[in-house]
Protein backbone atom coordinates (compact mmCIF):
# COMPACT_ATOMS: atom_id res chain seq x y z
CA UNK A 1 0.00 0.00 0.00
CA UNK A 2 1.10 3.32 -0.98
CA UNK A 3 -0.61 5.97 0.27
CA UNK A 4 0.63 9.76 0.22
CA UNK A 5 3.42 8.46 -1.27
CA UNK A 6 4.71 8.18 -4.93
CA UNK A 7 3.90 5.10 -6.35
CA UNK A 8 6.89 2.64 -7.38
CA UNK A 9 8.58 3.02 -10.92
CA UNK A 10 7.23 -0.12 -13.05
CA UNK A 11 5.60 -0.45 -16.62
CA UNK A 12 2.63 1.14 -15.48
CA UNK A 13 3.61 3.71 -13.76
CA UNK A 14 5.87 5.42 -16.21
CA UNK A 15 3.45 4.46 -19.05
CA UNK A 16 0.31 6.37 -17.29
CA UNK A 17 2.32 8.84 -15.24
CA UNK A 18 1.38 6.83 -11.89
CA UNK A 19 4.92 7.69 -10.16
CA UNK A 20 3.76 11.77 -10.73
CA UNK A 21 0.97 11.23 -8.28
CA UNK A 22 1.75 12.51 -4.69
CA UNK A 23 -0.22 13.71 -2.34
CA UNK A 24 -2.75 12.58 0.91
CA UNK A 25 -5.30 12.21 -1.32
CA UNK A 26 -4.02 9.66 -3.90
CA UNK A 27 -2.70 6.25 -2.92
CA UNK A 28 -1.89 2.72 -4.84
CA UNK A 29 -3.13 -0.60 -3.20
CA UNK A 30 -0.73 -3.39 -5.00
CA UNK A 31 -2.49 -7.42 -4.95
CA UNK A 32 0.45 -9.82 -5.08
CA UNK A 33 -1.60 -13.17 -6.53
CA UNK A 34 -0.47 -16.40 -6.10
CA UNK A 35 1.18 -18.41 -8.56
CA UNK A 36 -1.43 -19.36 -11.43
CA UNK A 37 -0.95 -23.13 -10.43
CA UNK A 38 -2.17 -22.24 -6.83
CA UNK A 39 -5.23 -20.89 -8.14
CA UNK A 40 -8.65 -21.48 -10.14
CA UNK A 41 -8.82 -18.50 -12.10
CA UNK A 42 -6.29 -16.23 -14.45
CA UNK A 43 -5.44 -12.66 -12.97
CA UNK A 44 -8.05 -10.82 -15.29
CA UNK A 45 -10.87 -13.64 -14.10
CA UNK A 46 -10.30 -12.09 -10.74
CA UNK A 47 -10.10 -8.06 -11.81
CA UNK A 48 -13.53 -9.15 -13.31
CA UNK A 49 -14.79 -10.91 -10.19
CA UNK A 50 -13.79 -7.94 -7.37
CA UNK A 51 -14.85 -5.18 -9.67
CA UNK A 52 -18.42 -5.05 -8.30
CA UNK A 53 -17.49 -4.73 -4.50
CA UNK A 54 -15.18 -2.18 -5.41
CA UNK A 55 -17.63 -0.75 -7.05
CA UNK A 56 -20.14 -0.27 -3.54
CA UNK A 57 -17.00 0.80 -2.00
CA UNK A 58 -16.46 3.54 -4.55
CA UNK A 59 -20.40 4.39 -4.42
CA UNK A 60 -20.00 4.42 -0.49
CA UNK A 61 -17.36 6.95 0.18
CA UNK A 62 -17.97 8.53 -3.07
CA UNK A 63 -14.21 8.20 -3.87
CA UNK A 64 -12.54 7.49 -7.74
CA UNK A 65 -11.23 3.63 -7.99
CA UNK A 66 -9.63 2.13 -10.71
CA UNK A 67 -8.65 -1.60 -11.16
CA UNK A 68 -5.44 -1.59 -12.86
CA UNK A 69 -3.61 -5.02 -14.55
CA UNK A 70 -0.65 -5.25 -14.86
CA UNK A 71 0.64 -5.62 -18.50
CA UNK A 72 0.21 -7.54 -20.91
CA UNK A 73 -1.18 -5.00 -23.01
CA UNK A 74 -0.32 -1.88 -25.02
CA UNK A 75 1.55 1.46 -23.75
CA UNK A 76 -1.23 3.56 -23.41
CA UNK A 77 -2.17 5.84 -20.98
CA UNK A 78 -5.58 4.29 -20.84
CA UNK A 79 -7.42 1.56 -22.62
CA UNK A 80 -10.26 4.83 -23.74
CA UNK A 81 -8.71 7.87 -24.05
CA UNK A 82 -10.58 10.77 -25.63
CA UNK A 83 -8.74 14.02 -26.52
CA UNK A 84 -10.99 16.83 -26.58
CA UNK A 85 -9.96 20.24 -28.52
CA UNK A 86 -11.18 23.24 -29.20
CA UNK A 87 -11.04 26.55 -30.57
CA UNK A 88 -8.40 29.18 -29.87
CA UNK A 89 -10.22 31.73 -29.13
CA UNK A 90 -12.28 29.14 -26.26
CA UNK A 91 -11.17 29.36 -22.89
CA UNK A 92 -10.13 26.45 -21.20
CA UNK A 93 -13.04 26.35 -19.12
CA UNK A 94 -15.20 26.20 -22.31
CA UNK A 95 -13.42 22.82 -23.26
CA UNK A 96 -13.72 21.65 -19.93
CA UNK A 97 -17.58 21.90 -20.16
CA UNK A 98 -17.38 20.18 -23.24
CA UNK A 99 -14.98 17.54 -21.74
CA UNK A 100 -17.70 17.03 -19.32
CA UNK A 101 -20.12 16.23 -21.70
CA UNK A 102 -18.13 13.58 -23.28
CA UNK A 103 -17.10 12.29 -19.78
CA UNK A 104 -20.85 11.61 -19.71
CA UNK A 105 -21.47 10.06 -23.26
CA UNK A 106 -18.46 7.61 -22.09
CA UNK A 107 -20.03 6.42 -18.67
CA UNK A 108 -23.47 5.84 -20.68
CA UNK A 109 -21.40 3.53 -23.30
CA UNK A 110 -22.11 -0.20 -22.15
CA UNK A 111 -18.50 -1.73 -21.55
CA UNK A 112 -17.06 1.34 -20.39
CA UNK A 113 -15.68 1.38 -16.30
CA UNK A 114 -13.21 3.46 -14.57
CA UNK A 115 -14.14 6.78 -16.17
CA UNK A 116 -11.97 9.44 -15.03
CA UNK A 117 -11.11 12.98 -16.47
CA UNK A 118 -7.67 14.87 -15.58
CA UNK A 119 -9.93 18.21 -15.10
CA UNK A 120 -8.44 19.28 -11.65
CA UNK A 121 -11.07 20.05 -8.57
CA UNK A 122 -10.63 23.82 -7.21
CA UNK A 123 -9.42 23.99 -4.87
CA UNK A 124 -8.67 26.73 -2.16
CA UNK A 125 -5.53 28.13 -1.14
CA UNK A 126 -4.30 30.37 1.85
CA UNK A 127 -1.66 32.86 1.00
CA UNK A 128 -0.20 34.11 3.92
CA UNK A 129 0.38 37.74 4.11
CA UNK A 130 3.43 39.08 6.42
CA UNK A 131 3.13 43.22 7.77
CA UNK A 132 6.51 43.78 6.25
CA UNK A 133 6.58 46.94 8.54
CA UNK A 134 5.23 45.22 11.90
CA UNK A 135 7.92 42.40 11.14
CA UNK A 136 10.97 44.49 10.67
CA UNK A 137 9.93 46.08 13.98
CA UNK A 138 9.54 42.69 15.85
CA UNK A 139 13.02 41.40 13.77
CA UNK A 140 11.43 38.78 11.89
CA UNK A 141 12.22 38.07 8.37
CA UNK A 142 10.06 37.09 5.61
CA UNK A 143 12.00 33.90 5.23
CA UNK A 144 11.57 33.14 9.11
CA UNK A 145 7.32 33.07 8.75
CA UNK A 146 7.89 31.15 5.30
CA UNK A 147 10.29 28.55 7.03
CA UNK A 148 8.16 28.15 9.78
CA UNK A 149 5.10 27.55 7.79
CA UNK A 150 6.60 25.06 5.31
CA UNK A 151 7.78 23.34 8.55
CA UNK A 152 4.44 22.74 9.79
CA UNK A 153 2.65 21.96 6.65
CA UNK A 154 5.56 19.87 4.89
CA UNK A 155 7.87 19.05 8.09
CA UNK A 156 11.70 18.93 7.19
CA UNK A 157 14.95 17.46 7.89
CA UNK A 158 16.58 19.17 10.68
CA UNK A 159 19.79 16.81 10.98
CA UNK A 160 20.89 13.61 11.07
CA UNK A 161 21.26 10.86 13.72
CA UNK A 162 24.34 8.73 13.68
CA UNK A 163 23.69 5.35 15.51
CA UNK A 164 26.88 2.34 15.79
CA UNK A 165 24.86 -0.48 14.74
CA UNK A 166 23.49 1.54 11.50
CA UNK A 167 25.86 2.07 8.22
CA UNK A 168 24.04 4.85 7.12
CA UNK A 169 23.39 7.94 9.24
CA UNK A 170 19.31 8.21 9.76
CA UNK A 171 17.54 11.74 8.85
CA UNK A 172 16.01 13.26 11.74
CA UNK A 173 12.36 14.08 10.44
CA UNK A 174 10.96 17.57 12.35
CA UNK A 175 6.71 17.40 11.55
CA UNK A 176 3.59 18.67 13.75
CA UNK A 177 1.03 16.57 14.08
CA UNK A 178 -2.13 16.85 12.06
CA UNK A 179 -4.42 18.27 14.71
CA UNK A 180 -2.34 21.07 15.21
CA UNK A 181 -1.88 22.14 11.65
CA UNK A 182 -5.43 21.32 10.37
CA UNK A 183 -6.76 25.33 10.39
CA UNK A 184 -5.91 28.13 9.83
CA UNK A 185 -5.87 29.65 13.67
CA UNK A 186 -3.98 26.94 14.56
CA UNK A 187 -1.04 27.64 11.87
CA UNK A 188 -1.62 31.33 12.77
CA UNK A 189 -1.00 30.45 16.49
CA UNK A 190 2.74 28.97 15.12
CA UNK A 191 5.71 31.47 17.15
CA UNK A 192 8.74 33.08 15.28
CA UNK A 193 11.71 33.58 17.22
CA UNK A 194 12.68 37.27 16.73
CA UNK A 195 16.25 38.51 16.63
CA UNK A 196 16.29 39.31 20.68
CA UNK A 197 14.85 35.67 21.17
CA UNK A 198 11.09 36.75 22.06
CA UNK A 199 8.83 34.28 20.50
CA UNK A 200 5.91 35.84 18.38
CA UNK A 201 2.91 34.61 16.84
CA UNK A 202 2.19 34.44 13.26
CA UNK A 203 -1.09 36.29 13.52
CA UNK A 204 1.02 39.42 15.24
CA UNK A 205 2.72 39.90 11.88
CA UNK A 206 0.49 38.88 9.42
CA UNK A 207 -3.42 37.31 8.01
CA UNK A 208 -3.73 34.34 5.47
CA UNK A 209 -6.05 35.71 2.44
CA UNK A 210 -7.97 32.81 0.60
CA UNK A 211 -7.24 32.24 -3.02
CA UNK A 212 -8.17 29.86 -5.68
CA UNK A 213 -5.67 27.38 -6.59
CA UNK A 214 -5.04 27.41 -10.52
CA UNK A 215 -5.82 24.54 -12.66
CA UNK A 216 -3.27 22.05 -14.60
CA UNK A 217 -3.63 23.68 -17.82
CA UNK A 218 -3.06 20.19 -20.74
CA UNK A 219 -1.35 20.88 -24.21
CA UNK A 220 -0.44 18.47 -27.04
CA UNK A 221 0.83 19.86 -30.18
CA UNK A 222 0.72 23.14 -28.65
CA UNK A 223 -3.13 22.45 -28.67
CA UNK A 224 -5.03 23.21 -25.36
CA UNK A 225 -6.80 19.64 -24.92
CA UNK A 226 -8.87 18.03 -21.79
CA UNK A 227 -8.76 14.20 -21.36
CA UNK A 228 -11.21 11.64 -20.50
CA UNK A 229 -10.27 8.10 -19.97
CA UNK A 230 -12.05 4.79 -19.07
CA UNK A 231 -10.94 1.30 -18.60
CA UNK A 232 -13.56 -1.69 -20.71
CA UNK A 233 -14.57 -4.86 -18.63
CA UNK A 234 -16.80 -7.48 -21.10
CA UNK A 235 -16.25 -5.27 -24.62
CA UNK A 236 -13.68 -4.45 -26.70
CA UNK A 237 -12.09 -0.74 -26.99
CA UNK A 238 -13.42 -1.08 -31.03
CA UNK A 239 -17.07 -1.84 -29.80
CA UNK A 240 -17.04 1.44 -27.53
CA UNK A 241 -15.46 3.81 -29.78
CA UNK A 242 -18.34 2.78 -32.72
CA UNK A 243 -21.03 3.28 -30.13
CA UNK A 244 -19.20 6.83 -29.53
CA UNK A 245 -19.11 7.94 -33.13
CA UNK A 246 -22.66 7.05 -33.38
CA UNK A 247 -23.41 9.29 -30.12
CA UNK A 248 -20.86 12.00 -31.64
CA UNK A 249 -22.56 11.60 -35.14
CA UNK A 250 -26.47 11.72 -33.89
CA UNK A 251 -25.19 14.81 -31.33
CA UNK A 252 -22.69 16.52 -32.45
CA UNK A 253 -20.04 18.52 -30.38
CA UNK A 254 -20.14 22.32 -30.44
CA UNK A 255 -19.06 24.48 -33.96
CA UNK A 256 -15.10 23.96 -33.54
CA UNK A 257 -14.80 21.29 -30.72
CA UNK A 258 -13.67 17.35 -31.84
CA UNK A 259 -12.74 14.68 -29.87
CA UNK A 260 -10.48 12.48 -30.76
CA UNK A 261 -10.09 8.92 -30.06
CA UNK A 262 -7.20 8.28 -31.54
CA UNK A 263 -4.84 9.38 -29.61
CA UNK A 264 -3.26 8.15 -26.08
CA UNK A 265 -5.41 4.99 -26.05
CA UNK A 266 -5.60 1.63 -27.51
CA UNK A 267 -7.16 2.63 -30.25
CA UNK A 268 -4.40 4.12 -31.99
CA UNK A 269 -2.57 1.29 -31.11
CA UNK A 270 -5.19 -0.81 -32.73
CA UNK A 271 -5.51 0.87 -35.84
CA UNK A 272 -1.36 1.06 -36.62
CA UNK A 273 -1.04 -2.55 -35.70
CA UNK A 274 -3.71 -3.50 -37.78
CA UNK A 275 -2.71 -1.72 -40.87
CA UNK A 276 0.68 -2.52 -40.70
CA UNK A 277 -0.64 -6.13 -40.61
CA UNK A 278 -2.88 -6.26 -43.21
CA UNK A 279 0.11 -4.21 -45.44
CA UNK A 280 2.43 -6.85 -44.11
CA UNK A 281 -0.43 -9.53 -45.41
CA UNK A 282 -0.80 -7.97 -48.69
CA UNK A 283 3.53 -8.62 -49.21
CA UNK A 284 3.25 -11.91 -47.91
CA UNK A 285 0.31 -13.04 -50.84
CA UNK A 286 2.54 -10.75 -53.18
CA UNK A 287 5.55 -12.85 -52.59
CA UNK A 288 4.26 -16.23 -52.41
CA UNK A 289 2.88 -15.32 -55.76
CA UNK A 290 6.16 -14.53 -57.31
CA UNK A 291 7.40 -17.88 -55.69
CA UNK A 292 4.91 -19.89 -57.17
CA UNK A 293 5.15 -18.20 -60.23
CA UNK A 294 8.90 -19.04 -60.37
CA UNK A 295 7.99 -22.56 -59.56
CA UNK A 296 5.18 -23.28 -61.80
CA UNK A 297 5.83 -21.53 -64.61
CA UNK A 298 2.42 -20.44 -64.46
CA UNK A 299 0.52 -17.39 -63.95
CA UNK A 300 -3.11 -19.00 -63.27
CA UNK A 301 -1.76 -22.30 -61.21
CA UNK A 302 -0.42 -20.08 -58.60
CA UNK A 303 -3.51 -18.32 -58.17
CA UNK A 304 -5.54 -21.72 -57.68
CA UNK A 305 -3.01 -22.89 -55.19
CA UNK A 306 -3.53 -19.62 -52.90
CA UNK A 307 -7.13 -20.28 -52.45
CA UNK A 308 -6.18 -22.21 -49.21
CA UNK A 309 -5.30 -18.37 -47.96
CA UNK A 310 -8.81 -16.94 -47.84
CA UNK A 311 -10.19 -20.47 -46.91
CA UNK A 312 -8.17 -19.54 -43.66
CA UNK A 313 -10.30 -16.19 -42.89
CA UNK A 314 -13.16 -17.93 -43.48
CA UNK A 315 -12.13 -20.56 -40.48
CA UNK A 316 -10.86 -17.82 -38.52
CA UNK A 317 -13.53 -15.06 -38.34
CA UNK A 318 -16.07 -17.82 -37.59
CA UNK A 319 -14.13 -19.47 -35.16
CA UNK A 320 -13.30 -16.73 -32.98
CA UNK A 321 -17.52 -16.43 -32.78
CA UNK A 322 -18.05 -19.68 -32.00
CA UNK A 323 -15.63 -19.99 -29.45
CA UNK A 324 -16.88 -17.10 -27.36
CA UNK A 325 -20.49 -19.02 -27.03
CA UNK A 326 -18.84 -20.73 -24.75
CA UNK A 327 -17.29 -18.15 -22.26
CA UNK A 328 -19.03 -17.51 -19.05
CA UNK A 329 -19.00 -14.23 -17.33
CA UNK A 330 -17.33 -13.44 -14.57
CA UNK A 331 -18.28 -10.89 -12.05
CA UNK A 332 -21.53 -9.90 -14.58
CA UNK A 333 -18.72 -9.05 -17.51
CA UNK A 334 -18.28 -11.17 -20.47
CA UNK A 335 -14.66 -12.70 -21.35
CA UNK A 336 -14.67 -12.96 -24.59
CA UNK A 337 -11.58 -13.78 -26.63
CA UNK A 338 -10.59 -10.91 -28.83
CA UNK A 339 -9.01 -11.08 -32.68
CA UNK A 340 -5.89 -9.34 -31.27
CA UNK A 341 -2.57 -8.52 -33.31
CA UNK A 342 -1.69 -11.74 -32.44
CA UNK A 343 -3.87 -13.78 -33.89
CA UNK A 344 -3.36 -11.33 -37.20
CA UNK A 345 0.12 -12.39 -37.36
CA UNK A 346 -1.02 -16.11 -36.72
CA UNK A 347 -3.54 -15.71 -39.88
CA UNK A 348 -0.41 -14.11 -42.15
CA UNK A 349 1.72 -17.41 -40.84
CA UNK A 350 -0.70 -19.95 -42.11
CA UNK A 351 -0.71 -18.20 -45.81
CA UNK A 352 2.51 -20.47 -46.54
CA UNK A 353 1.56 -23.11 -44.02
CA UNK A 354 -1.34 -23.60 -46.06
CA UNK A 355 -0.28 -23.26 -49.26
CA UNK A 356 1.79 -25.75 -48.97
CA UNK A 357 -1.01 -28.43 -48.98
CA UNK A 358 -1.84 -27.01 -52.01
CA UNK A 359 1.45 -27.26 -53.72
CA UNK A 360 1.43 -31.17 -52.98
CA UNK A 361 -2.04 -31.28 -53.94
CA UNK A 362 -1.66 -29.95 -57.78
CA UNK A 363 1.46 -31.59 -58.12
CA UNK A 364 0.31 -34.54 -57.11
CA UNK A 365 -2.29 -34.31 -59.60
CA UNK A 366 -0.35 -33.10 -62.57
CA UNK A 367 2.20 -35.89 -62.04
CA UNK A 368 -0.76 -38.77 -61.75
CA UNK A 369 -2.63 -36.90 -64.96
CA UNK A 370 1.14 -36.45 -66.77
CA UNK A 371 2.30 -39.91 -66.09
CA UNK A 372 -0.85 -42.00 -66.49
CA UNK A 373 -2.29 -41.30 -70.50
CA UNK A 374 -4.86 -43.38 -69.96
CA UNK A 375 -6.40 -41.63 -66.91
CA UNK A 376 -9.04 -38.99 -67.17
CA UNK A 377 -8.44 -35.62 -65.28
CA UNK A 378 -11.13 -36.33 -62.49
CA UNK A 379 -9.35 -39.79 -62.08
CA UNK A 380 -6.26 -37.98 -61.33
CA UNK A 381 -7.93 -35.71 -59.06
CA UNK A 382 -9.39 -38.31 -57.27
CA UNK A 383 -6.65 -40.24 -56.57
CA UNK A 384 -4.29 -37.67 -55.55
CA UNK A 385 -6.76 -36.61 -53.21
CA UNK A 386 -6.71 -40.20 -51.46
CA UNK A 387 -3.38 -40.69 -51.58
CA UNK A 388 -2.61 -37.27 -49.78
CA UNK A 389 -5.78 -36.91 -47.46
CA UNK A 390 -3.65 -38.63 -44.30
CA UNK A 391 -0.37 -36.82 -44.81
CA UNK A 392 -2.67 -33.32 -44.91
CA UNK A 393 -4.72 -34.76 -41.88
CA UNK A 394 -1.48 -35.80 -40.29
CA UNK A 395 0.21 -32.42 -40.96
CA UNK A 396 -2.90 -30.24 -39.70
CA UNK A 397 -3.44 -32.46 -36.11
CA UNK A 398 0.19 -31.76 -35.16
CA UNK A 399 -0.57 -28.16 -35.73
CA UNK A 400 -3.63 -27.77 -33.97
CA UNK A 401 -1.94 -29.52 -30.96
CA UNK A 402 1.11 -27.75 -30.94
CA UNK A 403 -1.38 -25.02 -31.20
CA UNK A 404 -3.55 -25.72 -28.23
CA UNK A 405 -0.40 -25.42 -25.67
CA UNK A 406 -0.40 -21.66 -26.09
CA UNK A 407 -3.68 -21.13 -26.32
CA UNK A 408 -4.60 -20.36 -22.24
CA UNK A 409 -1.51 -17.64 -22.86
CA UNK A 410 -2.64 -14.13 -22.04
CA UNK A 411 -0.39 -12.69 -25.36
CA UNK A 412 -0.68 -15.35 -27.90
CA UNK A 413 -3.99 -17.29 -27.34
CA UNK A 414 -5.32 -15.10 -30.37
CA UNK A 415 -2.63 -16.57 -32.46
CA UNK A 416 -3.30 -19.94 -31.31
CA UNK A 417 -6.77 -19.55 -31.88
CA UNK A 418 -6.44 -17.95 -35.38
CA UNK A 419 -3.76 -21.31 -36.20
CA UNK A 420 -6.29 -24.15 -35.06
CA UNK A 421 -9.20 -22.46 -36.88
CA UNK A 422 -7.58 -21.67 -39.68
CA UNK A 423 -5.70 -25.05 -40.06
CA UNK A 424 -9.12 -26.60 -39.43
CA UNK A 425 -10.64 -24.79 -41.95
CA UNK A 426 -8.21 -24.82 -44.85
CA UNK A 427 -8.09 -28.11 -44.60
CA UNK A 428 -11.38 -29.47 -44.97
CA UNK A 429 -12.09 -26.69 -47.36
CA UNK A 430 -8.96 -26.71 -49.32
CA UNK A 431 -9.47 -31.03 -50.17
CA UNK A 432 -12.60 -30.08 -52.37
CA UNK A 433 -12.27 -26.60 -52.97
CA UNK A 434 -8.94 -26.54 -54.90
CA UNK A 435 -9.58 -29.89 -56.98
CA UNK A 436 -12.82 -28.54 -58.03
CA UNK A 437 -11.14 -25.51 -59.10
CA UNK A 438 -8.30 -26.71 -60.85
CA UNK A 439 -10.72 -29.70 -62.71
CA UNK A 440 -13.06 -26.17 -64.04
CA UNK A 441 -10.03 -24.63 -64.83
CA UNK A 442 -8.33 -27.60 -66.74
CA UNK A 443 -11.27 -29.29 -68.09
Amino acid sequence: SYVGLPSPMDFNGMVRHYYLRLGANVGDIRIVLADKSHREQPSHNIALRIRPDIDRIEKRYGANIKIVEMPPGPPVLSTLVAEIYGPPEASYQDIIHVANRVRGDIEKTAGVVDVDDFVEAEQGKLHYLIDHDKAALLGISSAQAAHTLQLAIEGGKIGLLHIAEERQPLAIQLSVPRAARSSEADLLALSVQTSTGQLVRLSEVGQFAHEHAGQAIYHKNLQRVAYVTGEMAGRSPVEAILDLSGVFDGRPLPDGYKAEMAGEGEWKITVDVFRDLGLAFAAAMVMIYVLLVGQTGSLGVPLIMMIAIPLTVIGIMPGFWFINLFTEPVGGYATPIYFTATAMIGMIALAGIVVRNSIILIDFIENIYRNNPDISLADAIVEAGATRLNPIFLTAASAVLGSMMIVLDPIFSGLAWSFIFGIIASTLFSLVVIPVVYFLIKE
